[in-house]
């Protein structure tokens, strides 16, 4: 069976202050044709379908669409992750169900049997489902979502999180009786894993990590949680975000895995490179007008712009520079002089002082009287 592995769309989730709605829906509509391209019958998406709880209608919309017409030609198979409501997400299952859209939270529950193009399930229970192909091939899938004691709603007992995870792993795997090429579909913290800027759960690593060793034995390991495209075990990977999400993955290509699962396990497995997302791009400039060069050699990028300058800019270079539509950040690094102003003492130093000084060690100036001014009037009022 043809399978392509994605996950963490973070749909809605924003680039400092900018919106990049048209961006996941390119991304997802290249999904589809991709899926067109390589004949894929099943896709997996390993949660983390909005960046939060409660996304906007819109970020909703261009899931819903997206994933419709992805439908057309796999079945898609859903589960939810740290930042999505489960409840929310799974909501439309009765909807989806019917256009071959199987969404699971941490109710866990069954997926209804019905035919749709590419594959489809035949066999489903709590925590696992079965699908076949036209063919009659099957692969058997243990859907395991994000998990935690609350979201399972379990009582809080002297289980060890080591021993909770290998509980659910092992609920998953139950149903596999015939041994059919298998697939592990989790969001998880795999130990070792590397994270990136845009990875903000506090559950990434510590006692919440899952060692290598505790995952099933199986043909295939889905993971979703982490943003870097990474291979931890020899049949486990992250197949990262599809987009790049912060400045720390300049640089860095995304992509979705596309593999075969047979009887005679993992076969023909690539990563196809995503390429209708913005790049995150990263310059350095020391002067406003090399600057705005700079930003003009990359009109359908996202730049971060780190200015190194003598002096603070102006208002009117300030303009200048947000006046280009792709700079997305602007860093101005103040180059101070090297003179060493030795260990002084501020006691009895009056604000004005204090403020003079410490302007001039930041910008290597005197400060400005009317600055000075403002600073004191502010004071005052405090």
């Amino acid at each position: 069976m043809r399978i392509l592995h994605t996950s963490d769309l973070h749909i809605g989730k924003k680039l400092i202050n900018k919106d990049r709605y048209d961006e996941y829906r390119a991304v997802l509509s290249e999904m589809r044709s991709i899926c067109e391209r390589e004949r894929v019958e099943l896709v997996l998406i390993a949660g983390d379908i909005f960046d939060t709880y409660t996304p906007s209608a819109e970020a909703e919309q261009i899931f819903y669409r997206g994933i419709k017409d992805i439908a057309e030609v796999s079945a898609v198979l859903v589960i939810s992750g740290n930042h999505d409501d489960y409840v929310r997400l799974t909501a439309a299952s009765a909807l989806a169900d019917e256009l071959g859209i199987y969404i699971v939270g941490n109710d866990l529950h069954p997926v209804p049997h019905k035919k749709h193009a590419g594959a489809f399930p035949v066999v489903s229970g709590s925590g696992y489902v079965i699908f076949s192909n036209e063919k009659g091939e099957r692969v058997y899938i243990n859907t395991l979502p994000y998990p935690n004691e609350a979201r399972f709603k379990e009582d809080k007992t002297e289980e060890s999180f080591a021993d909770k995870m290998a509980r659910w792993i092992a609920f998953g795997e139950r149903g596999n009786t015939e041994k059919l090429p298998s697939v592990f579909l989790s969001h998880i913290f795999v130990a070792g894993g590397q994270v990136s800027d845009s990875e903000r759960e506090i559950d990434l690593g510590g006692a919440r990590a899952v060692p290598t060793d505790m995952l099933p034995d199986c043909t295939y390991c889905a993971l979703g949680h982490l943003h870097r495209r990474q291979k931890l075990a020899e049949n486990a990977y992250y197949c990262g975000a599809p987009m790049q999400f912060t400045f720390d993955e300049s640089g860095a290509k995304k992509s979705v895995n596309l593999f075969d699962l047979t009887a005679k396990g993992l076969e023909n497995f690539k990563q196809v490179e995503i390429l209708s997302a913005k790049q995150l791009v990263r310059l350095q400039a020391n002067d406003v007008p090399s600057g705005v060069e700079l930003l003009k050699k990359y009109p359908q990028s996202h730049v971060e712009l780190k200015l190194n300058l003598s002096q603070p800019l102006t208002p009117p270079e300030i303009t200048v520079l947000h006046a280009q539509e792709n700079l997305a950040s602007l860093k101005a690094e103040i180059l101070t002089s090297q003179q060493d102003y030795g260990v002084r003492s501020n006691k009895n130093k009056s604000a004005s002082e204090l403020f003079s000084e410490f302007y001039k060690l930041r910008f290597n100036a005197e400060v400005p009287q009317e600055l000075l001014s403002l600073f004191l009037s502010l004071t005052e009022e405090a």
